[in-house]
């Protein structure tokens, strides 16, 4: 193709604008697992016709977000424990990776620091929502310190699914206190440079929300 051949970008369309919000309420919980959803509601709900909600549903059974089951409709996914398992078992991969690589070049305190800023705005969140966004900046800086691309790229990928498990794993904690800590301890390993003691209580707190979100299930099975 020619480079005279290329057309403008054009805006975001409609479809594209619904998809976006769609992924976001399923993200925060909005539209919880199993929670089917419907074209005559949405349509409504959005001001739109059929088509262009159709083609964001679409869009979202192509991302997995949605699955389609015949002569039913569309339905938000469900997180099965070998889900839980999986996710948990891919973002503790990246995630210790990107620990290592941070220590390895000599970035562990100024890392630390904003890891900690996230670890204080997770305590001070007003609601599950901001919990989530703090709990989900934490490791996003971390994996993001590393300088990593590919790491970063796999990370992004898990995003979704992760803020989906977030929203349901806050719900197995009495109080936010606990959750704060677990990341804080991370922070303070990771600023003292231990590299032992840092993928440790990250390994255990990512097996620690494998046991609350899919009981009987662990990391190391």
């Amino acid at each position: 193709m020619a480079l005279t051949e290329l057309e403008p970008v054009s805006r975001e369309s409609t479809a594209a604008i619904i998809a976006r919000q769609l992924r976001e309420a399923i993200m925060n919980g909005t539209f919880a697992p199993g929670t089917q959803l419907g074209e005559t509601e949405l349509a409504g709900r959005f001001q739109v016709s059929r088509g262009p909600l159709r083609e964001a549903m679409q869009r979202l059974v192509s991302e997995g977000l949605l699955r389609s089951e015949r002569h039913r409709g569309l339905f938000v996914i469900d997180l099965e424990p070998d889900d839980v398992h999986d996710i948990y078992s891919a973002r503790f991969a990246i995630e210790r990776a990107a620990l290592i690589r941070v220590l390895r070049i000599g970035e562990a305190e100024s890392v630390a620091a904003r890891l900690l800023e996230a670890v204080e705005d997770m305590a001070s969140a007003a609601d599950a929502d901001e919990v989530s966004a703090a709990d989900v900046r934490f490791h996003e800086e971390l994996v993001a310190a590393s300088g990593s691309r590919r790491l970063g790229r796999m990370a992004r990928t898990l995003l979704i699914e992760t803020r989906m498990c977030l929203s349901a794993l806050h719900r197995t904690y009495a109080t936010n206190e606990e959750r704060v800590t677990e990341h804080k301890r991370i922070a303070e390993a990771i600023g003292a440079a231990d590299e032992e003691q840092a993928v440790s209580l990250l390994e255990a707190h990512m097996e620690d929300a494998v046991q609350r979100l899919a009981p009987g299930t662990s990391l190391y099975a």
